[in-house]
């Protein structure tokens, strides 16, 4: 940087300013004496930022000093948006907030309201949900593999983690008729059985993506490069976490094994035999190696999900709160009535509130639902694990290198549409 450059400006030279959007905001708590600290902005606008996030980061040379998020920059108003919707009508919106976990933000909110309503969900359907949710596990961790891969410098990860990412898309196509934001689940149940050939594609899944993680691991573990830019990088203790409210890869990475879906089973997952991977140092090595072993555990479920698939129906029959079978539309004057009622008005939920958490790709996703006895929530509040995991983030970065920096953001796997959303 030259001295001419509006972003080399010496921090010593700075007048303190509440007003994040000037350049000369101090990162509160820095103390600083001499002219070697800057202040410079990495993003909003930055392909390493994995969405709109603005690092205000304070430097000496090459050394990070301190890193302030700034958030905001994509807010959509989908919480806010909710309460103008049915409550089947919210489903698409939530989707859209961790645009990699879309399965798992429908999970929060329908059982969020199955809860409100004390609707039973099927056998069949708590088996295809989650089955649908470990696939969509691995997806999202094949999408950050390929993304925090190439941030330092493996290029090849991008096309083998999108190539894979594909056989899990084409999973979803087959079962809802989308790639993504499938709107798959709903209250009560799920949309559709699983068709024809479905089972027998998830299972050359099944037995294909197995050999492909062996060769991302043959690539990665001992590669010099990436073991240099890893290793002891980016370390928080597990107790500075906890306090954070850290929860997912980053928690189990540092020792903590705490998983919703062992530590308060859901949807049935008390019937499956999986084991939590976690790491001993909490570095962002550790980080990897727990997402890598927990896509081969989500493929264990997935088996264990075909293999024991229920019989039976996949939604309640409930016509008051599910669409009744399109066969007895032209038979059934009471199914056509329902049917148009929950089409034009949808349907009504008893006052009162509930919160449901589950475990998704990077943590704790909870849904929160005030309902006031409408056919539209009063309220639908969510906590991603994005925004609470990027408070972990200066500590992971704080006296580190710029470059690393760079890795962290890639192993804290954000996700900025729930982040701001």
């Amino acid at each position: 940087m030259t001295p001419g450059d509006p972003l080399a400006v010496p921090y010593r030279e700075r007048e303190a300013s509440p007003d994040l959007n000037r350049l000369d905001t101090p990162v509160a708590g820095t103390e600083v004496e001499g002219d070697e600290f800057f202040t410079i902005n990495m993003g909003p606008h930055h392909p390493a930022t994995h969405g709109v996030l603005r690092l205000l980061v304070t430097l000496e040379g090459e050394m990070v000093r301190d890193v302030k998020p700034i958030v905001g920059y994509v807010h959509t108003g989908i919480e806010k948006s909710c309460e103008d919707q049915a409550y089947w009508k919210v489903i698409p919106f939530v989707e859209r907030m961790d645009y990699l976990a879309y399965y798992f933000n429908m999970m929060a909110y329908c059982m969020t309201v199955e809860k409100l309503l004390d609707e039973p969900v099927p056998p069949k359907a708590q088996y295809l949900r989650v089955a649908h949710l470990e696939l969509n596990r691995i997806a999202s961790h094949l999408f950050w593999l390929a993304t925090a891969a190439l941030d330092v410098g493996a290029v090849t990860f991008l096309w083998w983690g999108c190539r894979d990412r594909d056989y899990v898309l084409d999973l979803f196509e087959m079962s809802s008729g989308q790639r993504l934001h499938t709107r798959y689940f709903q209250v009560g149940g799920v949309a559709e059985d699983i068709p024809p050939g479905w089972v027998e594609k998830a299972r050359e899944f099944i037995e294909y993506f197995p050999g492909r993680l062996d060769q991302y691991e043959a690539l990665l573990d001992r590669n010099e490069i990436f073991v240099q830019r890893m290793r002891g990088t980016g370390v928080v203790p597990v107790e500075r976490l906890q306090e954070l409210g850290v929860t997912g890869p980053l928690l189990r990475a540092a020792g903590d094994p705490w998983d919703l879906r062992k530590a308060m089973p859901y949807s049935s997952y008390d019937h499956f035999d999986f084991k939590i991977p976690v790491g001993t140092v909490g570095d962002n090595y550790d980080r990897y190696r727990v997402r890598i072993q927990e896509m081969r555990e989500s493929l264990k479920i997935v088996e264990q999900c075909l293999d024991g698939m229920p019989e039976g129906p996949w939604i309640t029959d409930n016509r008051k709160v599910a669409l009744p079978p399109r066969d007895e539309l032209a038979t059934s004057m009471e199914a056509l009535i329902h049917h148009f009622k929950l089409v034009t008005e949808g349907f009504r939920v008893p006052p009162g509130e509930a919160y449901v958490p589950i475990e998704s790709p990077r943590g704790e996703l909870g849904c929160f639902v005030v309902s006031d006895g409408s056919s539209k929530p009063a309220r639908v509040h969510v906590r991603d694990p994005s925004f609470v995991n990027l408070q972990a983030f200066p500590d992971m970065a704080r006296d580190g290198l710029v470059a690393d920096l760079i890795a962290s953001v890639a192993m804290l796997d954000p996700i900025l549409g729930g982040i701001d959303r």
